[in-house]
């Protein structure tokens, strides 16, 4: 099996990589062939190429020797147990045996009005170290109000989800309402 070798460009990149991570290499040929190699791509080339977009060496998780994307936070789904939460928890949760702290009654807001009450109340509820909070959006008619619909969609927006470890419905026949935990604040 032979190995393919590696461009200018791909030696360059990789030098730049090397250094702002703080390495250097073992062997001083290799680092003047890199330095010949960053000086070849150095030269301005005749037409400009494409930016590529490429991850700062702190934006990388190195992972058996090889660079892996960034770690993401699942998405919540109402309902679902979410990793992070105790069986013990998530049964109380999703009984409804753990008694919100704070309430937020949506009915009767615009989707704009509901979405900014929404964001303010999670926001100052995870602010204020409250553990447990509902939001009622009500059933809605036929299939299920706007609110009822765009609520998990808000969950998920990412400045809302990292303060939120799961959410359920308190009952069984209650889907108009929604009990949040919150992580706690350390």
């Amino acid at each position: 099996m032979s190995r393919r070798r590696l461009s200018d460009k791909e030696r360059s990149e990789w030098l730049n990589f090397a250094q702002a991570i703080g390495t250097k290499p073992l062997r001083p040929a290799q680092a003047r062939a890199m330095e010949e190699a960053r000086a070849a791509v150095a030269k301005p080339p005749d037409a400009p190429a494409p930016s590529v977009p490429t991850p700062s060496a702190s934006a990388i998780i190195k992972t058996a020797g090889r660079p892996a994307a960034t770690w993401k936070i699942p998405e919540i789904e109402v309902g679902k147990l979410a990793g992070g939460l105790d069986g013990a928890s998530w049964t109380r949760l999703r009984r409804g045996q753990m008694r919100p702290e704070r309430v937020l009654d949506l009915h009767g807001r615009t989707v704009q009005l509901a979405f900014a009450a929404f964001e303010r109340f999670v926001l100052s509820a995870r602010a204020d170290g409250l553990r447990c909070v509902e939001i009622v959006t009500g059933r809605g008619a036929g299939e299920g109000g706007v609110l009822r619909r765009e609520l998990p969609h808000w969950l998920n927006l990412p400045h809302i989800r990292n303060s939120i470890l799961a959410a359920a419905h308190p009952h069984r026949a209650n889907t108009g309402a929604v009990v949040l935990l919150l992580r706690r604040t350390r």
